[in-house]
């Protein structure tokens, strides 16, 4: 066992303890894939703002910003009070009611391309109905997805390069056969759509693969909407983790883009659960009941916690907060801040890598050549140069060696929220250079 790790499991022992009950009840002993950790991961207790405190009491400046729903950062008070003004009057009605139309018209105004709306409870299930929608409106069973790009877990946008050409466990042969994985290239696009007549939707990660980890080409968001309205296919842009995050229209506002469908979640629910698709109403329209006696094929769509008067109430509050654009302006000054901050230690340092990320996300590259800021263009990278330069242990160590100095990580990265402040950048950037420095004393760098 190295310094990094030692140094982790001296400082976290309530999370040990925890986890070693978590593993008796729970695979792995943990909720979420993201979430494992070895030895094992952080427990929080509480959070407020841009910090949370785990089990054991340590204070964490807070990049995980809940898997990037909490754009306001944890608790904003505009938000805990109206979900506390909801909470006495009901969690769940099994009825319609006002703050689910709310949210929609909140929804509506802000996004671009939403003309109606139908919620979920996550982003998973939002591109799941997003598909259906899509086949039965274009009356083709095939779609097509960019490789990496991430878009939930159910059957149909699970296959990816990751697997080896393996099915992904517990996914069938014939489901992935309605399915075609494509490099980010409008010709390779243009290629399967002339090999394959049966495509009915392209999905999109709007930032491009895993959140933006591999950016989209510049313009290509718009090449690839010109090529969608040329072969009348329908185009969903996902933008569960962009959305509201971006801007407060997202990816779509920025590049002037308008999809037929699109997918949110995350900053949508102010941090509760919910998600939801929104789109042109002539697409939308088969989730509607047909008239008495009319053929028309509507999709079904029920759920039981699909906008709940909670998850409602707080996205509503979240959305009128965050419409003026001020808090992604704040909460991306603050990223550019870190990932500028955080080149300049590995420079400082010697050590080859790069910071790198969009809006108020940053991504963590330790391998390569120390760049030039001016010349370093993230769009060139590659899942093996990425695979070369993150590989699984010197990540662990990295998440474990930044935790140890209270910055808690997600992924290779991380993202902002409008609330982190000057002195939380200067934690972070102590915290970087102690963990790059721990790195290479443990010969992992």
């Amino acid at each position: 066992m190295g310094a990094i790790e030692q140094e982790y499991i001296e400082k976290h022992a309530g999370s040990a303890r925890l986890y070693e009950r978590a593993g008796k009840v729970l695979p792995s002993g943990v909720t979420h894939d993201s979430r494992f950790m070895r030895p094992f991961p952080l427990y929080a207790r509480r959070a407020a703002g841009s910090r949370k405190w785990d089990v054991d009491g340590n204070e964490h400046v807070d990049y995980v910003v809940g898997h990037g729903a909490l754009l306001l950062g944890h608790s904003f008070p505009g938000v805990t009070e109206a979900a506390m003004a909801q909470l006495p009057l009901g969690t769940h009605y099994g009825a319609s009611q006002e703050k689910e139309v709310e949210w929609a018209e909140e929804v509506v105004r802000l996004v671009p391309s939403a003309e109606v709306v139908r919620f979920t409870s996550s982003g998973t299930e939002a591109t799941l109905m997003a598909l259906r929608l899509a086949r039965t409106y274009s009356g083709k069973p095939a779609i097509l997805k960019f490789d990496r790009h991430f878009h939930g877990w159910h059957d149909y946008v699970a296959a990816s390069s990751k697997y080896g050409g393996v099915a992904p466990a517990g996914v069938p042969q014939g489901t992935l056969e309605s399915v075609v994985i494509a490099p980010v290239a409008l010709d390779a696009v243009r290629e399967v759509l002339d090999r394959r007549d049966d495509v009915g939707a392209i999905i999109v990660e709007a930032a491009g693969a895993s959140s933006g980890t591999l950016p989209v080409p510049r313009g290509f968001l718009r090449e690839l909407r010109a090529l969608t309205t040329e072969r009348g296919i329908v185009m969903i842009m996902d933008e569960v983790v962009t959305g509201f995050r971006w801007a407060p229209g997202g990816v779509q506002e920025l590049e002037g883009v308008t999809p037929d469908l699109t997918t949110l979640a995350k900053v949508l629910a102010g941090g509760l659960p919910g998600g939801a698709v929104a789109g042109k109403r002539e697409v939308m329209e088969h989730l509607q009941f047909p008239p008495p006696g009319s053929k028309a094929e509507k999709v079904g769509h029920p759920g039981t916690f699909n906008a709940n008067p909670l998850s409602a109430a707080a996205g509503v509050a979240c959305l009128r907060e965050i419409a003026d654009g001020e808090h992604q302006k704040r909460a991306s000054a603050h990223a550019a801040q870190l990932r500028a901050g955080m080149n300049g230690v590995l420079c400082e340092l010697g050590v080859p890598g790069v910071v790198y990320g969009q809006s108020s996300e940053f991504r963590i590259l330790l391998t390569g050549t120390v760049p030039e800021a001016a010349d370093y263009d993230p769009r060139n990278l590659s899942w093996d140069l990425l695979a070369a330069g993150n590989p699984s242990e010197r990540s662990r160590l990295l998440h474990l060696a930044m935790a140890s100095r209270g910055v808690h990580l997600f992924g290779d990265g991380g993202m902002a929220s409008s609330v982190h402040t000057d002195e939380d950048l200067a934690v972070a950037l102590e915290a970087w250079r102690g963990s790059i420095v721990a790195l290479r004393d443990e010969a992992v760098l």
